[in-house]
């Protein structure tokens, strides 16, 4: 497949699950200046961040004036995960330089991760249609999210609470997930992860997510290991 094609390609199959991004991106806006942003610093954290739930935890932290490495180390710790994604990705861009592999970890997000790795799955495409279909999906989400944000920031408290945006991050998240359940192992580790991460909710720093992450990867191998033994 070509460059542009592979492009247009994520483009297009990201689409669907905008409809969720943009509540999501409205409450991270919204958030911010709840927490005492104003709107260039709240469009400022999300380009920085460029992290959903981890920008949510800092946005939260400011909010309640924690200590200055409380919330650095608060979002690093929630995107551990990234560490794990960009492992898995690492041998479908191993021939990158390394300039590119950096721009594309800066857009690397749970939704580019699963759409990506899933499609590798399938596909068989030289390095250039891999990263174009990454890029397609990554920037239109970054993209989207940036306007989503600022959109919020912008709109301040002023939206209703009866819209109810809060529904739409975990849809966004169910989305991605059911699609990548393709055997045992995979409903094991999502299984495992799911249950953890309920019964470890009140860990401080949002420990319970890296956690659950690990804990639903080791199940799976696992599972996998004794299937082929």
């Amino acid at each position: 497949m070509s460059k542009n094609l592979s492009y247009r390609r994520g483009v297009r199959e990201v689409m669907p699950i905008l409809l969720g991004v943009i509540p999501f991106g409205l409450i991270a806006g919204i958030s911010s200046i709840e927490a005492g942003l104003d709107v260039s610093q709240a469009i400022g954290l999300s380009i920085l961040v460029f992290a959903g739930a981890s920008q949510l935890a800092a946005i939260a932290l400011i909010g309640e004036n924690a200590a200055l490495a409380v919330i650095v180390l608060t979002p690093l710790v929630i995107n551990a995960r990234f560490l794990m994604y960009s492992a898995s990705l690492a041998s479908h861009f191993s021939g990158l330089p390394v300039s590119r592999r950096i721009a594309a970890s800066y857009l690397l997000t749970d939704q580019a991760y699963a759409f990506s790795i899933i499609r590798y799955r399938d596909e068989t495409w030289d390095l250039r249609s891999r990263l174009s279909y990454y890029l397609g999906i990554a920037t239109t989400l970054w993209i989207v999210w940036q306007l989503s944000t600022a959109a919020g920031a912008i709109l301040g408290a002023g939206v209703p609470d009866e819209w109810s945006l809060d529904f739409a991050v975990p849809l966004v998240f169910l989305a991605l997930l059911v699609p990548a359940i393709r055997d045992r192992a995979d409903g094991m580790a999502a299984g495992v992860a799911g249950a953890l991460v309920i019964i470890a909710a009140g860990l401080p720093y949002n420990l319970a997510l890296p956690l659950a992450a690990a804990a639903g990867i080791a199940a799976g191998v696992a599972l996998e290991r004794r299937a082929r033994a």
